[in-house]
């Protein structure tokens, strides 16, 4: 199932608990809350102190601030920063549900990222895309705060994430007035003042807007293509209809898009497509394209199966190393879930595998040193031509992934294992890496939740996925016509690449 079809499910259960629950917490329930916190992080958490951070000093200060009680929302909003600071980012993504912060007032408008800057924008009478004001297209403060300030300070659970994912994903949050002026600790005006600026951000003007209701309120802006696939299940990549829009070839330049890391057994199907589709451009293209922007993950399934054409069968790669939180030596149950993620101890791996495990710990230096007490030996995730492959199969021409920032989990793990492997280049620009074999989390008396990471995982560089990412070969940013909805300039920029290279 889908990480985003699991998260609806999970907000209709919270919003019944809700209405149950008394909205607010005395300090004895909020300190039995933080300690079973506490000792579930120190137990579980991979993340947790890594990055220099103790959450601990933080859960001290709050409870001296807290009298006799504080509102369930405070208490939210406080371990949601507080587990961001952790950098655990499937615990940021996915953040820590059960309070409402009771949002009824937004901004008009719509507000996209562009060139590190944000442009306002609005629907013209066909319902399309326009710039708000042509000669001041980007907002420079709002109420008098600058929109970097402002931005740093609204999207916490995100604080830990790629400087690319952050931007896109707090510009994204603008219109969401309402919660904003409650993470400044400000009180919303009835009017928001706008201050527009022109492409030096040396002219400016000021726009007065009232703050409007839910039902007047745009939905935040997404890329096109991304909006084209919000809503599909993972059940319906088996339909033909469906499946035939991801793939493509023109200019003998082969195309195929990944909105979901979706499971084998769920979309046999679209396997099955890649399969045939991978087959048919043997002779027939020059390269191929995979496009993993905006793909929020799911399983490593899809990485596989396209290993089957893009490793050469006399190789053998070490492309993702972790280690496992837990106790030891680990049981079944945990060995289980890393073997469902393709990753297996030294002992699980054959004669020539081990060898190339050994080889790349020689030279492997990982950005963190982690106790032997605490975490597992290494797994590896490899590639084995061997295991994998058909000499007949295998695709000699230049392959290019192309991602973005709103590229996550195992799509990410997926960027970055193909990543300086021969004939294989990244596109597009830094995703937002994550990979933690992550755990749900529940409060007893809260009745908050939330998911946290047990396993850390490292990129071949040495850097973790969570926070760092992976960088493109060849970077290609959005431009406005891509903002605009009116092309895919990204896509359309590597295909020129593409067609100049060759």
């Amino acid at each position: 199932m889908k990480m985003k079809i699991l998260i609806t499910i999970l907000f209709g259960l919270f919003a019944i608990n809700l209405q149950a629950q008394n909205t607010w917490l005395t300090k004895k329930q909020i300190t039995e809350d933080i300690e079973f916190l506490t000792k579930t992080l120190n137990k579980k958490s991979s993340y947790a102190y890594l990055n220099g951070y103790n959450f601990n000093n933080d859960f001290e200060n709050y409870l001296n601030t807290i009298k006799d009680s504080t509102r369930l929302e405070n208490f939210g909003m406080f371990i949601t920063k507080t587990l961001a600071k952790i950098g655990d980012r499937h615990s940021s993504l996915n953040k820590i549900r059960g309070y409402d912060l009771n949002e009824s007032l937004f901004l008009p408008f719509v507000y996209a990222p562009v060139n590190d800057k944000v442009v306002v924008l609005d629907f013209d009478h066909n319902k399309e895309l326009e710039i708000l004001n042509s000669k001041f297209p980007y907002l420079k403060k709002i109420d008098g705060t600058d929109i970097s300030d402002f931005l740093q300070k609204t999207r916490p659970e995100d604080i830990k994430a790629p400087k690319e994912t952050y931007f896109t994903l707090a510009v994204r949050d603008i219109r969401d007035i309402q919660k904003n002026y409650m993470l400044l600790e400000k009180s919303l005006p009835k009017q928001i003042k706008l201050t527009l600026s022109d492409s030096t951000f040396q002219k400016d003007t000021i726009l007065a807007v009232s703050v409007v209701d839910k039902s007047k309120r745009l939905r935040p802006w997404d890329e096109k293509f991304e909006v084209d696939y919000l809503f599909i299940k993972d059940e319906d990549y088996n339909k033909p209809e469906i499946i035939e829009n991801l793939f493509s070839i023109k200019d003998n330049i082969a195309y195929i898009k990944i909105p979901e890391m979706v499971n084998k057994d769920e979309a046999p199907l679209l396997f099955d497509k890649v399969n045939s589709f991978m087959k048919s451009i043997q002779n027939d293209s020059e390269a191929l394209i995979i496009d993993v922007r905006a793909n929020s993950g799911g399983t490593r399934d899809l990485l596989y199966e396209f290993a089957k054409y893009l490793i050469h069968p006399d190789s053998i790669y070490v492309v993702n190393t972790t280690k496992q939180r837990g106790p030891l030596p680990l049981p079944k149950d945990y060995k289980k879930s890393l073997h469902n993620r393709f990753l297996f101890s030294l002992s699980e791996l054959d004669n020539k595998e081990q060898k190339k495990a050994a080889e790349f710990l020689k030279t492997f230096k990982p950005i963190y040193e982690l106790d032997e007490n605490k975490y597992s030996e290494y797994y590896f995730g490899l590639l084995n031509g061997k295991k994998l492959a058909k000499p007949t199969l295998y695709y000699n021409k230049p392959v290019y992934i192309l991602a973005n920032e709103k590229t996550f989990s195992a799509a990410s793990v997926f960027v970055s294992a193909f990543k300086g492997l021969p004939n294989i280049k990244i596109a597009g620009v830094t995703t937002d890496g994550s990979s933690g074999n992550s755990e749900w989390v529940d409060l007893p008396n809260s009745k908050l939740f939330g998911k946290i990471s047990t396993m850390v995982s490292f990129q071949k560089n040495g850097k973790i996925l969570d926070g760092y990412g992976t960088e493109p070969d060849v970077k290609i940013e959005r431009d406005i016509n891509q903002v605009l909805w009116q092309s895919d300039t990204q896509l359309e920029k590597l295909r020129d690449l593409i067609l100049t290279e060759n």
